[in-house]
């Protein structure tokens, strides 16, 4: 039987929440609190907030550790509930996330005077520098953006998702054909990437027309994804 641990390298998010739940029916979780973690861990990277924040809820009142409150505020901002996630937020311990998380809040929020101060805030990290070029994004500074992922890119050749990063910025900047390049590196590791698959959609649908777009979809399609391609 799979153990937990493979579902997470695979993944396979639906496979660890079933196994985590079976396990706290059954009474074989070894503690609590670690499976009550785990449960909030991969029912967030499931999409279902619902459910991470009612593991997250349960951690609190066994007194779980202190970041357990930032990582309900990341529920609440992806449910759209800025409010909370700001208010959960202010009460985590400070770190490196907790800005990250109100630098986000606030340009939800449209609050430009708290979002400069946690501007102010972000390091050179990898995971301050992803933040900051994602507000840049959401921002329409594609330009900006697209300097901060090429740097990183050059620094982190691993990290695939990162061609993503810059040939979405490429596709805003009009240049379908440099973003199809660079969309076609991430592609060649990961070729059911439906996120990227929709992405050259809509570079050839810009280059070319619907019907070459569509023909790149079919794979996908035909394996049951729902795509439509991008404005």
């Amino acid at each position: 039987m799979p153990e937990l641990s493979d579902y997470v390298k695979s993944r396979d998010f639906t496979g660890a929440v079933t196994l985590l739940e079976f396990n706290r029916r059954s009474g074989e979780d070894e503690t609590l609190e670690d499976t009550l973690m785990w449960l909030g861990y991969c029912a967030f990277h499931l999409g279902n907030y619902q459910r991470a924040i009612e593991a997250y809820q349960e951690l609190e009142s066994l007194g779980g550790a202190d970041e357990v409150t930032l990582f309900l505020a990341c529920c609440y901002y992806y449910m759209q509930m800025f409010d909370k996630a700001e208010e959960a937020a202010k009460k985590g311990p400070e770190c490196a996330l907790k800005n990250r998380l109100l630098f986000h809040v606030s340009h939800k929020l449209l609050d430009e005077n708290k979002l400069m101060t946690y501007h102010q805030k972000l390091s050179d990290t990898n995971e301050d520098q992803l933040s900051l070029a994602a507000i840049h994004y959401l921002r329409s500074h594609f330009q900006e953006a697209t300097d901060i992922y090429k740097r990183l890119l050059l620094e982190n050749r691993d990290d695939l998702a990162l061609n993503v990063y810059v040939a979405m910025c490429y596709y805003k900047l009009d240049y379908y054909d440099v973003s199809l390049e660079i969309l076609a590196v991430y592609l060649q590791a990961f070729p059911d990437s439906a996120v990227a698959m929709n992405l050259k959609a809509c570079n050839v649908f810009r280059l070319y027309n619907g019907k070459a777009a569509e023909t790149e979809l079919k794979t996908l399609s035909d394996r049951g994804h729902n795509l439509q391609a991008c404005e």
